[in-house]
């Protein structure tokens, strides 16, 4: 079987324009092979059955039939899901079905968890952030007393070196003159 290229839509117009009309139109003829009706393939092999995608091969007759695409599993009058084979041979409709379900509800749950992993997460990154704050705050809280105790001590100091030296003024007049006695 020879190799089909896919020319562009423009290739035909090029050809045309250069003067090779001739090879264009015999390189865009393809023949398509006709296609098997699934029963044709019955009493052979399963998996000459299977190369066409819409075949289900049934391992209690050896029939090849079409699938039922109308239903999503094929009825039990025509072949059981145990015995029906779709896709490749080595495995049963009934545990491909139970494979994709398990596949699927792993998908599920792990899509579940990291959900709950991020909302745990941000939860508990918000409430770190908070204790940090709180922290944050009380030490400032405590820097901002220290402050004022020492700028109290300070006061307290200054005011005994005035008093020593007879410089402290009157705290109901601060603004009197100052006398020299």
């Amino acid at each position: 079987m020879a190799a089909v290229r896919c020319w562009p839509l423009w290739l035909p117009a090029l050809a045309l324009a250069w003067g090779c009309a001739g090879m264009a139109a015999a390189s865009f003829t393809t023949a398509t092979p006709p296609v098997q009706a699934c029963s044709e393939f019955s009493h052979r092999s399963c998996e000459e059955c299977l190369k066409n995608v819409s075949c289900l091969w049934c391992y209690t007759n050896n029939t090849c039939i079409d699938y039922p695409v109308r239903s999503i599993l094929p009825s039990s009058s025509l072949c059981s899901l145990s015995n029906a084979r779709w896709g490749v041979c080595w495995i049963n409709f009934e545990a491909l079905i139970i494979a994709i379900a398990v596949i699927a509800g792993l998908i599920l749950v792990s899509i579940a968890v990291c959900c709950c992993y991020c909302c745990y997460c941000r939860k508990r990154s918000k409430s770190r952030r908070d204790d940090e704050e709180e922290q944050l705050a009380r030490k400032r809280e405590e820097r901002r007393l220290q402050s004022l105790q020492r700028r109290h001590e300070r006061k307290q100091k200054h005011d005994e070196i005035r008093k020593k030296y007879g410089l402290l003024q009157d705290s109901d007049n601060p603004y009197s003159r100052f006398e020299n006695e």
